[in-house]
């Protein structure tokens, strides 16, 4: 009895589908995905994003192409600082602090580490970038 019931439960369980959102046109990475870009599609996709407010104003990393679902790792807040951007370099310790000016070796959004030269010693350094788009070295 037991087995029938199980059996009976497996073949009538509905799968449940939910609206995602996946992009109406392609995405091309580094574009920043507004709310003309988006659309919903009725379908069962594990970890696509649901949330409207989670994918507007992002940057796609990715090509993101239409009807396809959105994943976290395919979006991410929008690059401040692109490769050869001049930027102002910040250290600093205790009262101690010291400010030139490097080239950005990368690109990045604000709290990501990105390589820098120094344009005084054309030395090399990894420093975080803060949201006024300066980098700030440890």
């Amino acid at each position: 009895m037991k087995l029938s019931l199980a059996l009976v439960m497996t073949f009538c369980a509905q799968t449940v589908w939910a609206d995602i959102l996946v992009p109406t046109r392609t995405i091309r990475p580094k574009e920043v995905i507004s709310i003309e870009d988006l659309g919903y599609k009725n379908a069962e996709v594990s970890g696509a994003l649901k949330d409207l407010n989670a994918i507007v104003g992002k940057e796609a990393r990715i090509a993101l192409y239409a009807g396809r679902p959105i994943h976290a790792g395919d979006i991410g807040p929008p690059a401040i600082i692109e490769r050869n951007d001049l930027v102002s370099l910040t250290f600093h310790r205790g009262g101690l602090r010291i400010s030139t000016e490097g080239r950005s070796l990368g690109r990045g959004a604000a709290g990501e580490t990105v390589r820098v030269m120094n344009l005084s010693s054309r030395t090399t350094i990894s420093g975080r970038i803060t949201a006024d788009g300066s980098v700030e070295v440890n």
